[in-house]
């Protein structure tokens, strides 16, 4: 298998070449090129229970689609923003990742809930964190770009929730809203993680959450005109 992204940071695209036997498995509606001989199977992961909670409860697609090559072949992916797409190897070790972060995976990989709540009016929905472990690798994908940040053991930073995309399994961390009533209303910021160190974790630039919030009034006064 041999894989490179293009157009980052703003625009990237996931290319993934595959030989005879080899198979990457993407969310739906991922897929923007095939080319070679595939086979495709859409299939639940990460068990039932988890999948259909997902799908129910967290607005998360049920079914994920796995291209298995049977000769040569070439896969192009795409998130559904713009933004960048980041490799996480996968030695064994896990990921938890924001649900909307997940792009594609490959190898002896499973997928879980690792977290799930707040459900209700705090987040306009419920908050669905997801964790992935195994052998092989993930690719990630943000809105916006991809920073990477390193919390040293004693130490702990606060993170929003939608600037949010991946950190180690391993993570001590807790969700809460951000400060009293006053800021978690009037502040911006609504749900945060307090990650403790040692962790290191990956950020996005910006969220889609805040870009609607602008769009929403200047669509409302075209609508109205």
């Amino acid at each position: 298998m041999r894989w490179e992204v293009s157009n980052r940071p703003s625009f990237s695209l996931l290319k993934v070449k595959l030989d005879t036997g080899e198979e990457v498995v993407a969310e739906p509606g991922a897929m923007v090129m095939m080319a070679g001989a595939v086979d495709i199977n859409t299939e639940m992961k990460g068990g039932f229970l988890s999948s259909l909670l997902r799908s129910v409860f967290g607005g998360e697609a049920l079914f994920l689609n796995t291209f298995r090559a049977r000769g040569e072949a070439e896969i192009w992916l795409a998130p559904a923003a713009p933004g960048d797409i980041h490799y996480l190897p996968l030695q064994g070790n896990g990921y938890i990742l924001q649900d909307t972060a997940y792009l594609a995976h490959h190898g002896d990989v499973t997928l879980d809930i690792a977290w799930r709540g707040f459900k209700g009016w705090l987040t306009e929905g419920e908050l669905i964190w997801l964790r992935v472990r195994g052998r092989g690798g993930v690719w990630v994908t943000a809105f916006g770009g991809i920073e990477e940040v390193e919390v040293p053991q004693g130490e702990t930073i606060i993170v929003d929730n939608f600037h949010f995309v991946a950190m180690d399994d391993f993570a001590n961390f807790k969700i809460r809203t951000f400060g009293g009533l006053k800021s978690f209303l009037l502040g911006g910021e609504g749900i945060v993680a307090e990650i403790n160190g040692p962790a290191h974790l990956w950020l996005q630039t910006r969220h889609i959450a805040s870009l609607a919030n602008e769009l929403l009034p200047i669509l409302r006064r075209h609508l109205q005109k």
